[in-house]
């Protein structure tokens, strides 16, 4: 087991692929805090697991209530070793069509402000256990890439991706690894929006291989990360895309 005896952070862990993530790194050998906003959700996820998962409501925009995120897990676990920012939402929406509270400080209050806590918390916690320990962060292909109805997300994890260089910069003399992962087209219920606007056959076809990556996958690529096994894996974002950013829609239909 690669993360056996390491105790790791989850945010976002009640949505899809926060879910995978606590259930592959639980079967990896970590024990975990799972973080969400809603604290019946988490908890019911938590119970799911036993003594391995402890659930904790967090609104990961608030810095007090992350510091104090970081400290339960210390409190509870006896230390840490890895964080993974994953919190993150969005609602497809043209940009003139932007409320300005509603489509941008919010949704960048948690994409871009959530993570920000996260790195801070965390670093500051792990430089004083003083050990080594890896930050990982949930970005998106579309932090490298224009699209329509996706402004504040594009922009927001675009943002994630230069923290995450940033930080690594600054926290690599503490022994202190921070990634990113960022997910192409995932079957999550963010992605099922789509559907509903009649655009997921058009997305599906966009794929290289026409079909989407599943919340689990995404999950082993954190796990990964999160091991030792990765330890030569700093201040990059990884793509985990099936290739979406590399090609263009296809010109002759599928056979």
């Amino acid at each position: 087991m690669k993360l056996e005896n390491k105790v790791v952070i989850v945010t976002g862990a009640v949505g899809g692929i926060g879910g995978e993530i606590v259930k592959r790194f639980v079967a990896e050998g970590a024990r975990v805090l799972a973080v969400d906003l809603d604290q019946a959700k988490v908890e019911a996820l938590a119970d799911t697991y036993g003594e391995q998962v402890l659930g904790v409501a967090t609104d990961v925009t608030e810095y007090a209530q992350v510091e104090a995120m970081v400290e339960k897990a210390v409190d509870h676990f006896g230390t840490l070793d890895v964080i993974v920012n994953n919190a993150g939402i969005g609602t497809p929406k043209m940009l003139l069509d932007h409320d300005p509270v509603d489509d941008f400080d919010i949704v960048t209050g948690v994409n871009q402000k959530g993570v920000y806590h996260g790195i801070l918390a965390a670093g500051r916690k792990l430089r004083d256990l003083g050990k080594p320990g890896a930050i990982l962060n949930t970005s998106s292909v579309y932090g490298q890439m224009a699209s329509e109805m996706t402004f504040t997300y594009n922009v927001s994890k675009a943002a994630v991706d230069m923290m995450t260089k940033c930080a690594a910069l600054e926290l690599a003399p503490h022994n202190i690894r921070v990634c990113a992962v960022a997910p192409g087209r995932v079957d999550t219920p963010l992605l099922r929006q789509y559907e509903a606007l009649g655009l997921w056959d058009h997305i599906r076809r966009e794929q290289m291989r026409s079909t989407f990556t599943q919340p689990a996958e995404i999950a082993a690529v954190f796990a990964f990360l999160a091991s030792d096994d990765a330890n030569c894996i700093n201040g990059t974002t990884v793509c985990a895309e099936d290739g979406f950013v590399n090609f263009k829609y296809p010109l002759l239909p599928e056979e």
